[in-house]
């Protein structure tokens, strides 16, 4: 075996070590637990533990992509470790098995912190380094009794340890591929949530959302629809494993500053009114003219009327909800008991929430951004105080309360798009919800703003579709666009990012004409 050939060797045998500790901790995770996976678990302490700036970073130039993007740098990193410990392993002074442990110790730390975490969580991670570690060794010792020369041929004798190397690699590489596989499949079957979803009767709405009117839709090619199907609405959260719960094993804890603790299973959910409600929801870290925000169709339950099994107490002002996960978020209480539609929503465009929207329940409340306000997979209500309590985002430097501002978006033309001289269709949205749009306004090149026609209105806490019709002149053209709320404050002008409380600023987008 050349030298380069036996560096190589190396470098595969680390790449197969990590791969076993990997597969090894997936498939034990099936006895414990999907949160004590190993990748997992040090995934979502990353996004925990991450500075402000960088998941920040990540969403700004990511959005939707981000947790693939972090799947596929810790993918590299852990590569390129891997290779680095193969190198580094020498027969009897396990070096590179040094690395494995230091970063099963990384693992260790993640399943620990984990929310409701014990020391069990931690067994995946243990188990499968010192499997990929001793692994290893033995590989390296299996190399080590090659004759690694160069221009030297190989014999027989001398061939015998590397083929018995390639079978040992290739064969845990095999039990790796097959063990991570099968713990993602047994995690997904044990779980029998697919089942439970699938099997889910939607409850009729005794107060059935409005039919959308004519005229509520704008027809030009290429405008947002005014229902965001599920496939296609954003999606933002913190979990890196999307939660898989039944309805058999939901249970919602209502405690804190109430009257009398309630813990609310699937089956008590049957004794409130479900409602259905068209909501626009929008995320905070949604950019001047961008595209996280979608409308529904939404059956829940009023979360008011939850809350009044167990009473709220008048000097409680915030509502700390706890998705299953850990994720935590701070609600006005005032938001949830002022008679907006505030829902526990388990149903969305007609059909069981979908996991990643947060099956089985998760909260919806208009005229609020997501991150205060709409909890997937939510399973604990806690009533508390803005003053005693932090939820997850509020600790990472985001505001405590974050009312939706006033927002428009150009949707068509395309931005840099190359138009016809003569009337151009422009037709975008607007949001500002439970304060509703009054009125948006279009200008071209800075000059006099014009009128926009509105699309019909459907309510307060949905956004609305506008159209303007302009005469196109040949050369480069800037379209802004603003809007006016329901209470009469125009558009915020002035750029700012989403950090703290939501981004401002006119959207604007550039065209050519002939």
């Amino acid at each position: 075996m050349t030298v380069a050939r036996h560096r190589a060797a190396r470098a595969l045998a680390g790449l197969v070590a990590f791969g076993v500790v990997l597969g090894v901790g997936e498939l034990l995770a099936v006895l414990i637990g999907p949160a004590s996976s190993p990748f997992y678990t040090v995934g979502a302490t990353t996004v925990d533990r991450a500075p402000a700036w960088a998941r920040e970073f990540a969403i700004d130039t990511f959005g939707t992509s981000d947790k693939p993007a972090l799947f596929i740098g810790m993918s590299v990193i852990l590569a390129v470790l891997a290779v680095g410990a193969g190198l580094l392993e020498q027969p009897g002074r396990p070096r590179g098995g040094l690395v494995v442990l230091a970063l099963a110790a990384v693992g260790v730390y993640a399943a620990l912190s984990r929310p409701g975490a014990t020391t069990v969580a931690a067994l995946p991670t243990v188990i499968g380094a010192l499997a990929g570690a001793a692994l290893l060794q033995y590989s390296i010792r299996l190399l080590a009794r090659s004759d690694v020369r160069d221009g030297v041929p190989e014999t027989p004798a001398s061939g015998w340890p590397r083929r018995r190397f390639l079978t040992v690699v290739g064969s845990a590489a095999a039990v790796a591929v097959a063990a991570g596989a099968t713990g993602r499949y047994l995690t997904d079957r044990l779980t029998r949530a697919v089942e439970d979803r699938a099997r889910f009767l939607i409850p009729r709405p005794a107060r059935p959302a409005a039919s959308v009117p004519a005229g509520t839709e704008v027809t030009v090619p290429g405008a947002t629809p005014f229902l965001t199907s599920p496939a296609e609405f954003y999606r933002i959260d913190t979990a890196l494993r999307v939660p898989r719960l039944r309805t058999a094993d939901w249970r919602l804890r209502i405690h804190g500053m109430v009257e009398r603790e309630v813990t609310l299973t699937w089956d008590d959910l049957a004794a409130f009114e479900p409602v259905e409600r068209i909501l626009t929801l929008t995320c905070v870290s949604n950019e001047v003219g961008g595209d996280l925000a979608g409308n529904a169709r939404w059956i829940g339950y009023r979360m008011s009327d939850l809350l009044a099994r167990a009473g709220v107490r008048p000097d409680a002002d915030m509502l700390l909800s706890t998705s299953v996960d850990g994720f935590t978020c701070g609600t006005p209480v005032d938001a949830v008991l002022d008679g907006r539609d505030a829902l526990l929503a388990v149903a969305m465009n007609g059909e069981p929430l979908p996991f990643e929207h947060g099956y089985p329940a998760r909260q919806v409340v208009p005229g609020l951004y997501g991150y205060v306000s709409a909890t997937k997979w939510v399973v604990d209500w806690e009533l508390t105080r803005f003053d005693r309590a932090e939820a997850y985002w509020t600790r990472r430097g985001w505001a405590e309360k974050a009312p939706v501002r006033t927002a428009s978006r150009i949707d068509v033309p395309a931005a840099f798009g190359r138009l016809e001289p003569g009337p151009v269709i422009v037709a975008g949205t607007a949001w500002a919800q439970h304060r509703g749009i009054d009125r948006v306004e279009v200008r071209v090149d800075g000059g006099p703003w014009n009128d926009a026609v509105l699309a019909e209105e459907y309510s307060l806490d949905t956004w609305r579709q506008w159209t303007w019709r302009w005469d196109a002149t040949p050369g480069t053209h800037v379209l802004e666009v603003r809007a006016t709320d329901g209470e009469g404050r125009v558009q915020d002008e002035q750029r700012r990012p989403p950090v703290p409380d939501g981004a401002t600023g006119w959207h604007s987008r550039t065209v050519t004409v002939g």
